[in-house]
């Protein structure tokens, strides 16, 4: 099914007012990437070039410079949330709750969500079984879990195939985060049961800003507070937005960086009308207010 075929335009002026618990007009979710490089294969980015071009293996300067994401910059990041009181939602890969199990301990403890990244991390369109790599993801994250399920899938580079949106929802995913192209949720058609889309970001996403744009690090934080403050005032309407901040350990948890990733919730938090949500929250609240089926459109005058 083509990506047109999935989901009908909608401008977000002609909709039916979709509204927050208790008059609050932005809900917005955290997502702290996790994911294990393979170092038997390329990098999936780089910091460093090799003197001679190409692509080494092992290279090791760039698979230590994600490494240390996990080993130190992500337990930087998690003192911030602890400490804004947020429970965010992990993206991981089915590999990585085993490889890095003291931070998935860490999240479960929280009661973080867990969301599908894919078994290993590569686009998924290079992936040999794609029902079986969503298979295998689901069984790692339910175990690192506890038992439950992850509702959520996020591909790996927002990668998905034809087939991506049919597959989450034939096993069982109720939402998908790869469609970045709504400040409200969204429904997405497959064969099967329908799918919801979360807003997600490609914007107030580090690796866009930090590693393709090469801002400084108090960029994350500047975009990130312009961004909110325009969802602010268009949500005035009665119209909800939801704003997604997008971090991955070996970025915002570095040391020169970590300061702009804390001054946004101290910002964000003076406000009192405004809920830190998982995806899962969200979802729910959406489905209640729009179950399936449901038109969005504005009702007529």
């Amino acid at each position: 099914m083509k990506p047109t075929e999935r989901i009908a335009y909608s401008p977000i002026t002609e909709r039916a007012a979709l509204k927050l618990p208790g008059g609050a007009r932005i809900a917005v979710w955290v997502i702290v990437n996790v994911e294990e490089w393979d170092i038997d294969q390329a990098m999936p980015r780089t910091v460093l070039t090799p003197p001679a071009g190409g692509s080494p293996m092992p290279d090791i300067p760039n698979w230590a410079w994600h490494e240390y994401g996990n080993r130190v910059g992500f337990w930087r990041m998690l003192e911030v949330l602890d400490r804004n009181e947020i429970r965010a939602v992990l993206a991981v890969n089915g590999t990585a709750v085993r490889a890095y199990a003291p931070i998935a301990r860490a999240a479960r403890e929280r009661k973080w969500e867990f969301m599908g990244h894919g078994y290993t991390q590569r686009n998924m369109q290079k992936v040999e079984n794609e029902r079986e790599d969503i298979r295998k993801t689901t069984e790692a994250l339910a175990e690192a879990a506890g038992g439950k399920r992850p509702r959520g899938w996020l591909g790996p580079g927002l990668t998905e195939t034809w087939e991506t949106p049919d597959l989450l929802s034939e096993n069982g995913y109720d939402y998908v985060a790869d469609w970045v192209l709504d400040d409200q949720p969204v429904v997405l058609k497959t064969r099967g049961k329908p799918i919801v889309n979360l807003p997600y970001t490609q914007e107030n996403n580090d690796i866009a800003m930090m590693l393709i744009q090469h801002h400084p690090a108090r960029e994350y934080f500047q975009r990130a507070m312009d961004q909110f403050d325009q969802l602010y005032h268009d949500a005035a309407g009665g119209q909800a937005r939801i704003m997604a901040l997008v971090v991955h350990p070996y970025i915002m948890g570095a040391p020169h960086r970590l300061k702009y990733f804390r001054m946004i919730f101290e910002r964000i938090r003076e406000r009192s009308d405004v809920l830190f949500w998982t995806g899962e929250q969200i979802l729910d609240w959406y489905l209640k207010e729009r179950p399936l089926g449901r038109s969005e459109a504005r009702p007529p005058d």
